[in-house]
């Protein structure tokens, strides 16, 4: 049984992470900037309908951080040049902003970008329907709609309820979740898109 000093040169100088992430699946988006008509703009991608996961939603580029990685910007920036035909070296990392930790798709972690030169574009088909940009400009005074989003607690057929003092709290509990939508000519961009895109936003509108 380790005494008080033990379990403190054990644990004083360990740096904090997210519990359950050895376990968790770990992604990499990257928000890329470009210019258009010289025009700082953000350009989105729109999902292949043949994906399994969310067909025809728009996103941005990234997917799951994978072992060859030597982190998660690189993953960001590898997925990004996968998914557009963009050659790494013309993507230009910019900034990290807050990573999410989501129920339901681990750890995301996103970053800002820059593409040099955007007419190196060949999107992937197989994964990227079409592409699009908005101005920053318009973006910086859109003010997002924001919806509510119920997410019901569902436990199996043999949870342990009974284990539980305050059962009753627990079974049919509903916890509401804000969605935001932001929308652009005829493209609707909500979800952890919107989320990303109205952080990054916030951080970085003109005073």
């Amino acid at each position: 049984m380790p005494d008080i000093s033990t379990i403190i040169s054990t644990i004083k100088d360990r740096q904090p992470g997210v519990l359950g992430q050895q376990t968790a699946k770990h992604s990499a988006i990257l928000l890329p900037l470009v210019e258009v008509d010289g025009e700082l703009s953000v350009l989105f991608e729109v999902r292949s309908e043949h994906l399994r996961s969310q067909p025809g939603e728009i996103c941005f580029p990234g997917g799951r951080i994978d072992q060859s990685d030597n982190s998660a910007a690189a993953a960001a920036i590898r997925e990004l040049s996968e998914e557009l035909g963009i050659p790494e070296n013309q993507v230009e990392l910019i900034a990290p902003l807050d990573y999410l930790v989501t129920p339901f798709r681990g750890v995301i972690y996103p970053f800002v970008g820059k593409i040099n030169d955007i007419t190196q574009l060949h999107p992937n088909k197989d994964e990227v329907a079409s592409t699009f940009t908005a101005p920053l400009s318009y973006l910086y005074e859109t003010k997002p709609k924001m919806y509510e989003m119920g997410i019901t607690f569902e436990p199996a057929d043999n949870f342990p309820f009974h284990l539980i003092p305050n059962k009753k709290t627990y079974n049919g509990r509903t916890q509401s979740v804000q969605e935001l939508f932001y929308f652009y000519d005829e493209y609707v961009i909500w979800g952890l898109t919107a989320r990303v895109l109205n952080h990054f936003l916030t951080l970085t509108k003109p005073t």
